[in-house]
């Protein structure tokens, strides 16, 4: 337990912190996974730039690393490619 009281409000903040980012995290699965669901070519076309943003914003907020955001922004661009 926390001995000081700056320690206490980093634990109440940390604990406030952790369920935005799970917020975060699940929006961003979700999206991914949907996108993945998406058949290839015109539909997938059309939601890229989306699913790029989403992606992108998640990297800002830092939910995610900024080389794992390219990683599945390259892997989820193969889709619209494909077909």
């Amino acid at each position: 337990m926390p001995t000081h009281k700056s320690a206490e409000k980093r634990m109440r903040q940390g604990e406030r912190r952790k369920l935005v980012n799970k917020t975060h995290r699940t929006y961003l699965r979700k999206a991914v996974k949907s996108y993945r669901e998406l058949e290839s070519g015109e539909p997938a076309k059309a939601e890229f730039p989306k699913i790029s943003s989403t992606v992108d914003k998640a990297a800002q907020k830092g939910i995610i690393h900024h080389r794992k955001a390219s990683r599945l922004k390259s892997r989820l661009a193969r889709k619209t490619v494909s077909a």
